[in-house]
């Protein structure tokens, strides 16, 4: 992204679905965020969640500079006795163009598209040790929910076992 598009983040992008020519910016933006390249994983993800489906989401910001951020989410129902709500799975935007109002727009476009499949709640989970990301969901107000997500570390040979 070049310092002009920065200027023009906000005003020149369309929030639309994702199409499968945006999978090489998409794992662009991913790999330069996170340091590691997942196209498998995002063709799937493109694959599950790109199709016309009310319930589920893939979000594309692009402009003419390409993509400039995504987000995925889905409807999710009665997980965890709880009633349907909207489930954000990944949103993410180019750190060129970051605080330029691009997650904020693709965070909205999703949770409208969530509000047209009649849920009234959306949630996220996130790293708690990821101050960005935590800051960009509390200044969407977004705040803590009643779970607690709970974890154990599965012994190594049964990890193992399940890769074969």
């Amino acid at each position: 992204m070049t310092k002009s598009s920065e200027s023009t983040a906000d005003s020149a992008l369309l929030i639309r679905k994702a199409a499968p020519r945006d999978l090489p910016q998409i794992v662009a933006i991913d790999a330069l965020v996170t340091g590691i390249e997942k196209r498998e994983y995002w063709r799937e993800m493109l694959r599950r969640f790109a199709r016309r489906d009310s319930r589920r989401q893939f979000l594309v910001a692009a402009g003419s500079a390409g993509v400039a951020g995504f987000a995925i989410g889905e409807v999710r129902d009665w997980e965890f006795g709880a009633p349907p709500c909207g489930w954000v799975f990944a949103i993410d935007v180019h750190p060129q163009l970051r605080l330029h109002g691009v997650g904020t727009r693709l965070l909205q476009a999703i949770c409208d598209g969530f509000a047209r499949a009649g849920v009234t709640r959306v949630r996220t989970l996130l790293d708690r040790d990821d101050p960005l990301v935590l800051s960009f969901f509390r200044s969407q107000g977004m705040m803590a929910a009643p779970l607690i997500p709970l974890e154990m570390e599965l012994p190594a040979a049964a990890a193992e076992a399940r890769r074969r």
